[in-house]
């Protein structure tokens, strides 16, 4: 008779802990999910509000600020890619680019256009060094990354609200 009263009761004790067990899932996992997605809004609007001052995209500036400069006078850059490998072909670029620049910026005034043009060897050579690191696959593949690439090394260099974007007006590849 002992056996079967301890058995009883623990049939009776492994019901009661399924059913605390169930009533935990249903009433705790819903308000930890809630409390998740909280956590991720307030997570991603400090990502926001982080970078929101780490570069100004054209989009977000009026056509009437945006003054266009012509790298290398309005000429085609002829550079040079990075081999692929698969054959002793070299394969080249002819760029011509042109920057955005941001009137209402800090920077302007330092950095006008007479003084860009006396500072073109240096914006030549990152532009080459940077093309020159993609292949002519990885080049034509995404020429977006090329350029927000070339956008990020020149932000670095005047100013992250100066340079706005960088334009390829003409783009030739062999």
């Amino acid at each position: 008779m002992k056996k079967n009263l301890i058995s009883v009761i623990i049939l009776a004790l492994v019901f009661a802990n399924f059913v605390l067990t169930a009533l935990l899932i249903f009433t705790v996992l819903p308000e930890t999910n809630k409390a998740n997605e909280m956590i991720e809004k307030v997570c991603s609007a400090i990502d926001l509000e982080l970078n929101s001052g780490a570069g100004t995209g054209i989009s977000n500036i009026p056509i009437e600020q945006i003054e266009s400069y012509a790298v290398n006078g309005g000429e085609s850059m002829t550079i040079n890619f990075a081999s692929s490998g698969e054959n002793e072909d070299s394969h080249y670029a002819m760029l011509s680019i042109t920057l955005s620049l941001n009137t209402k910026s800090d920077n302007y005034e330092k950095y006008t256009p007479e003084v860009l043009s006396a500072k073109d060897d240096i914006i030549r050579d990152s532009i080459n060094r940077i093309v020159g690191n993609y292949t002519l696959e990885e080049f034509n593949a995404d020429k977006e990354a090329v350029q927000k690439e070339i956008l990020a090394e020149m932000q670095s260099k005047f100013g992250s609200d100066y340079i706005v974007a960088v334009n390829f007006s003409q783009i030739t590849t062999s």
